[in-house]
């Protein structure tokens, strides 16, 4: 591919990532409402947000495989299409068992759409411009994120299910703009790795601690579950302590994604080429777990919005230093290692939110002491893999 197709294939899969990351998050603030209207409160939500991620961990391996075996376009377009009709099917939902089928194919879509496009990333750039863009895949994911919740209150004025439609209807205009505009460029993995990548998902996940990437592959876990963790409970968290507005709560949430989104795009890829995604790990796992546990420090809301907003940084640079860095050891096995991240993330998804839930309602300190603790350990687990393999990931600062 030419320099000028490829910049226009990341483009392309930027704006599907925007697409799929905002359509999760426009619901957001319109879900205690929508749920209401069938009589449903808290604990169904939270079973909606869990068996998204459920999907999303059972199928990210499929898809990356099957991208590898079949290329990355078909796949990202299937799945944006999976993605746009649950979309729909949830808003014409009239029964809480329809909400939950709809939920789990719209995580079995989002499965089919976030592996393939970060192996489609590796596929199209240079082996040292690779950082660059994994991060600015990961600053469209975050600034649709950031945008979703605000675009979800503001359609919600026309009505609770008008969100849904648009939401669907983007995802099937971004399937069509795909087919018409992005490439389709011939995955790096050969058939019999590809094969092998269609064993089920135990399987898959034995297969991937033998890989020389699981340990960061555990980074992407609990880095994931750091991250649930605290969004699922800061709402509830300055709620309960400080009285806290809707507005100031989404204030400390759209300041810290805003600054994610410019360090993404601007900051990362000079990081990555003076210090190596390692050290950047490392560094941001410290970050993250200081910045955690000094929420529970502070108490005015600049304070907390200063803290919330170094979390935010922290997590903006780990998550595409671990998707590089498991790339470049990842050789012909792109598709492999991107839906193995994106399981690893899916599960850590799952158990953040279920944990910080239960241990929050006995003590609203807990979520963040245990969470900061886990972030020491990874640190202490990478740190040590860091050193036993200081040739190969030298290795991957020279290619």
């Amino acid at each position: 591919m030419t320099t000028a197709s490829s910049k226009a294939a990341l483009y392309i899969l930027m704006f599907n990532m925007f697409i799929a990351m905002s359509g999760i998050g426009l619901i957001i603030p319109i879900m205690p409402q929508f749920l209401g209207t069938f009589g449903a409160a808290g604990s169904v939500l939270g079973f909606l947000i869990a068996i998204f991620s459920f999907a999303q961990f059972i199928f990210s391996p499929l898809a990356g495989g099957l991208s590898d075996r079949h290329g990355r376009k078909k796949i990202i377009i299937f799945g944006l299409i999976i993605y746009g009709l649950s979309q729909l099917a949830f808003s014409l939902s009239t029964e809480i068992w329809m909400l939950f089928i709809a939920r789990f194919f719209s995580g079995f879509g989002s499965a089919f759409i976030v592996p393939p496009m970060m192996a489609f990333v590796a596929d199209i750039t240079a082996y040292e411009d690779r950082g660059k863009g994994m991060g600015m895949l990961g600053a469209s994911m975050s600034l649709g994120f950031m945008i979703g919740p605000a675009i979800g209150g503001f359609l919600s004025k026309v009505s609770l299910e008008f969100p849904f439609y648009v939401a669907a209807g983007a995802a099937i205009f971004a399937a069509i703009l795909s087919i018409f505009i992005l490439p389709n460029p011939t995955p790096t993995a050969n058939q019999d790795n590809a094969r092998k990548k269609q064993d089920n998902i135990l399987a898959q996940l034995v297969r991937s601690t033998k890989t020389p990437y699981f340990v960061i592959l555990l980074v992407m876990f609990v880095f994931s579950f750091g991250l649930a963790n605290y969004q699922s409970t800061i709402s509830l968290y300055v709620d309960h302590k400080y009285g806290y507005t809707p507005s100031q709560i989404a204030v400390l949430i759209t300041v810290g994604g805003f600054v994610g989104v410019v360090v993404q795009t601007f900051v990362i890829n000079p990081l990555f080429k003076r210090f190596g995604e390692m050290k950047i790990i490392l560094f941001n796992l410290v970050l993250a777990a200081v910045s955690m546990v000094c929420i529970l420090a502070v108490n005015t809301f600049w304070t907390i919005l200063a803290v919330a907003t170094v979390f935010s940084i922290a997590t903006s640079l780990l998550r595409p230093a671990v998707n590089t860095l498991v790339s470049k050891l990842a050789g012909d096995e792109q598709g492999f290692a991107a839906g193995m991240m994106n399981a690893y993330m899916s599960l850590g998804n799952m158990v953040g939110p279920a944990l910080a839930g239960s241990i929050f309602d006995i003590n609203i300190t807990f979520p963040y002491m245990v969470g900061t603790a886990i972030l020491f350990v990874c640190f202490g687990i990478a740190s040590y893999w860091a050193k036993r393999n200081t040739t190969i990931l030298e290795a991957t600062r020279t290619t």
